[in-house]
């Protein structure tokens, strides 16, 4: 790609457009879920989880949170709730599958 400058780019056609997970609702939701987590215990807190327990109490807490969601119970974001949880899963998951020297 060239720029009106002169300047030369490869194309962006085949790149993750990360801009565009900031549409919609979700990412505001879910900073203002990791605030108060931050809050409550400290900033990033959950990335300290790093066994099979912790892996196992984020699966629970986001299906308990998908239920809570599903039945429109509105006392706290629980959809934010589950995303918070599934991320922490996948965060877990991938630390557990380093150690053995995996990538997932």
């Amino acid at each position: 790609m060239q720029f009106a400058s002169g300047m030369l780019r490869d194309t962006a056609s085949d790149k993750v457009r990360y801009d565009l997970v900031f549409d919609g609702p979700l990412m505001e939701r879910l900073a203002v879920h990791l605030t108060k987590g931050a809050l409550k215990y400290a900033p990033r807190n959950w990335m300290k989880a790093a066994g099979i327990e912790e892996l196992e109490r984020f699966k629970q807490s986001a299906l308990r949170h998908m239920f809570q969601w599903l039945r429109g119970d509105m006392d706290e974001d629980h959809f934010a709730a589950v995303v918070f949880n599934m991320n922490g899963y996948e965060y877990v998951r991938d630390k557990l599958a380093q150690e053995k020297g995996g990538t997932q």
